[in-house]
């Protein structure tokens, strides 16, 4: 049987460069016939992965259209413009896309195998072509609960999500760097001397982060992030949410499948933080009956071969429980289980995961081994 041609398009930005390395160790590209589309570079050399020596025009609805799969990390805006004009041509190949701008379409399929491989299954016979990775954090917090949320444990989810830089972009991972640089060399001769009088450092960081330092970037965050934060990622949606807010509830129900009548609810508040990659999420959950803590969290343990539980004690948790232990890592950090004193059915849990990998580009990369191997 001959190979499926399968395109890449967006494999220079970090998701792709994670997905293609991915691919690469897995031995993704031995099950199909590569090749490389650009948007800028058409007519260059083209990676060795590539069936073609050079990259193909990522705009040329007749080069895709001889793809039987696409795979693409280029974004929403490309989704918007080609996909269309790809199902008017009656292209019937599977698009898979790491971009948001399907996902909550009718014929579309969000792809977390380890929570609905079931469902992606009876898509793909269903005849469904559109296979999207759903948002980062939501994909991340289903997989820290895949265990009672498949044993159907709970009520609702409130997730208060501490996002790396590393989600808005890689301009955005080296003006973080730029920023704590900045506040380095402002403070450098204060924060050396032992001696030193600490409100005089404070005043001058203070100096940066409020605005009165020219030289303090904010081009991309806008704001300061080193040393600071910032509650607002995404758009405005009705009701006050932001749209990365929005996404937990209408994302999450639809990876897991649920009607309107067993919807789970699911929000909370969405913040960027000063580190570079990996997020994390702190999860108050309502269960459906009073906690039993070791059933709960042996749910946890045995969902997945991912779950690295981190027991509830300060060393261990201080140690391993951050986004700098879980970086460039496929483990997905699950601690500070306990009960809470809101009530005899509240849970606190405390999760960490690489939002580039379970979090973009490797639900798209398992998703691709799953269809090729349900032919």
């Amino acid at each position: 049987m001959a190979k499926l041609k399968l395109g890449m398009i967006g494999w220079r930005g970090m998701v792709g460069s994670v997905l293609v390395e991915r691919m690469k160790e897995e031995g993704d590209f031995e099950c199909v016939d590569s090749y490389f589309f650009s948007t800028s570079q058409v007519g260059e050399k083209a990676p060795e992965l590539s069936v073609s020596e050079t990259l193909k025009d990522a705009h040329s609805l007749e080069d895709l259209s001889e793809m039987d799969i696409i795979l693409t990390c280029q974004g929403g805006d490309y989704t918007n413009s080609i996909h269309p004009q790809l199902r008017e041509k009656s292209w019937s190949g599977i698009w898979i896309d790491a971009a948001s701008a399907l996902r909550m379409k009718d014929n579309a399929c969000l792809v977390l195998d380890p929570l609905n491989s079931d469902l992606i299954k009876e898509e793909i016979k269903k005849g469904t072509k559109d296979f999207i990775g759903a948002n980062c954090t939501v994909s991340l917090m289903l997989l820290a609960l895949a265990g009672p949320l498949r044993a159907g444990e709970i009520e609702w989810i409130s997730s208060m999500t501490y996002q790396a830089a590393s989600g808005a972009g890689a301009k955005n991972m080296k003006e973080l760097v730029n920023q704590m640089g900045r506040l380095h060399q402002v403070g450098k001769e204060l924060s050396e001397d032992g001696r030193s009088d600490i409100l005089k450092l404070d005043a001058l960081i203070n100096d940066s982060l409020q605005g009165r330092d020219s030289q303090f970037p904010t081009e991309n965050f806008k704001a300061p992030l080193a040393g600071s934060l910032i509650p607002w990622i995404d758009v405005p949606v009705e009701g006050g949410q932001t749209k990365e807010e929005w996404k937990a509830g209408v994302e999450g129900n639809k990876i897991l499948g649920n009607s309107k009548t067993s919807l789970i609810p699911i929000d909370g508040t969405c913040v960027r933080i000063g580190a570079m990659r990996s997020h994390s999420q702190a999860l108050t959950i309502k269960l459906k009956k009073p906690l039993d803590l070791e059933k709960f969290e042996k749910q946890i343990k045995e969902s997945h071969e991912w779950v690295d539980f981190v027991p509830n004690e300060r060393e261990i948790t201080t140690q391993k429980l951050s986004p700098a232990h879980y970086s460039g890592s496929l483990k997905i950090g699950v601690g500070r289980v306990r009960p809470m004193n809101l009530g005899k059915d509240f849970v606190n849990v405390f999760t960490v995961g690489d939002q580039l990998l379970w979090g973009a580009a490797e639900p798209l990369r398992r998703f691709l081994r799953l269809y090729l191997d349900n032919l």
